[in-house]
């Protein structure tokens, strides 16, 4: 089973390096890890050149965000699985590909696990423990989602149930996520353990504007594709509380 890893990236020299030893470092080794920049000038651009390997594609041009990276990632993508791995995040350690792939059997679909959000200045010091749980059929409506740098898709899923929406520019993971699991067509598989490891500092909560825009955002999505509103906001939001206290 081939896994492709998409990774998108725009000036991060000082964390892009730890994002590809993590794909490097893992024991599965029939992994595609497809690199899109986005025309980086802090030197992203020349520590990637410096770690390519015979099989990874690189792509450095201009783009729309992060989602048209993302989506013009997948759509290069030739393994039967697709993860996405951000340039500041890494991988928990090097078994987790080999385990994601090892749940990829019958009718699953989809994989995931837990994450946790780490210090950017120290990356092991964990701020945040994101303890994803199982899927259930009321889980949506109650605010649930899976780690978005967790989730692994079989490459049908984005062929059948289409890519991010790149109007969302804070949302579309938690859009396509909605969408593909509100569809009825995932058959989901949950590990339970941390596989991706990712530093605070995200876009969504760069800024108290970001915030206001990715709520604003996230409460469109849920109308959007028919799975609640502002409760269900409500919820998704005081589901973070108990990470922070859970390490």
């Amino acid at each position: 089973m081939k896994i492709s890893i998409v990774t998108a990236v725009l000036n991060r020299a000082a964390s892009i390096r730890q994002s590809i030893e993590s794909v490097r470092l893992q024991s599965s080794k029939n992994i595609e890890h497809i690199i899109i920049d986005g025309a980086s000038t802090d030197g992203t651009v020349d520590v990637i050149n410096g770690m390519l390997r015979k099989n990874d594609i690189f792509v450095s041009e201009p783009d729309n965000g992060i989602y048209d990276a993302i989506n013009k990632g997948i759509s290069i993508a030739t393994g039967d699985i697709v993860g996405v791995l951000h340039s500041d995040d890494f991988f928990a350690d090097g078994q987790v590909l080999k385990d994601v792939a090892a749940r990829f059997k019958g009718r699953v679909n989809a994989v995931y696990g837990d994450l946790d959000y780490v210090s950017a200045s120290n990356p092991n010091r964990v701020i945040r423990h994101w303890v994803a749980g199982e899927f259930a059929s009321t889980s949506l409506i109650r605010g649930w989602m899976p780690p978005h740098p967790t989730l692994f898709l079989r490459r049908e899923v984005f062929e059948n149930l289409g890519l991010y929406d790149t109007q969302f520019s804070i949302s579309a993971d938690y859009d396509a996520v909605l969408r593909y699991f509100n569809s009825g067509d995932i058959v989901p598989s949950y590990i339970p353990r941390v596989l991706v490891k990712m530093r605070v500092g995200g876009k969504s909560n760069q800024t108290f504007a970001n915030m206001v825009l990715k709520n604003a955002q996230d409460l469109r999505a849920l109308r959007r594709n028919g799975v609640g509103g502002f409760p269900s906001l409500l919820m998704k939001n005081i589901r973070k509380i108990p990470q922070f206290a859970a390490r």
